[in-house]
């Protein structure tokens, strides 16, 4: 299916990305999911709140890093294509889902 083609139901909706992008996503996560296990790791240890809560911060930075990684990428690729081919309710869309980022 290709980027600009959506199926009727959402969750059917998929998104082609080059090699390029799917490797620094999946790189991003593999990095978050990391720091997860390593705040996991300090609880279990009884590390001390503040180095905890410090890399709580880092861990919700790169998860941020990563969303607005692939908020450009969606905007650039999957919403102008739509647009460009007449799908206005891309806009709505969109509008509902930075509203959910922005809470």
């Amino acid at each position: 299916m290709s980027e600009s083609t959506h199926a009727a139901c959402e969750c059917c909706r998929t998104k082609e990305r080059t090699p390029g992008e799917s490797r620094d996503l999946i790189s991003r996560l593999n990095r978050i999911e990391g720091q997860i296990r390593g705040i996991r790791g300090m609880v279990e240890r009884d590390a001390y709140c503040t180095d905890i809560l410090t890399q709580v911060a880092a861990a919700s930075a790169a998860l941020n890093g990563f969303t607005r990684v692939l908020l450009a990428e969606h905007i650039r690729t999957c919403v102008a294509s739509d647009i460009r081919e007449g799908r206005e309710e891309t806009i709505d869309e969109l509008v509902a889902t930075l509203q959910k980022l922005m809470r």
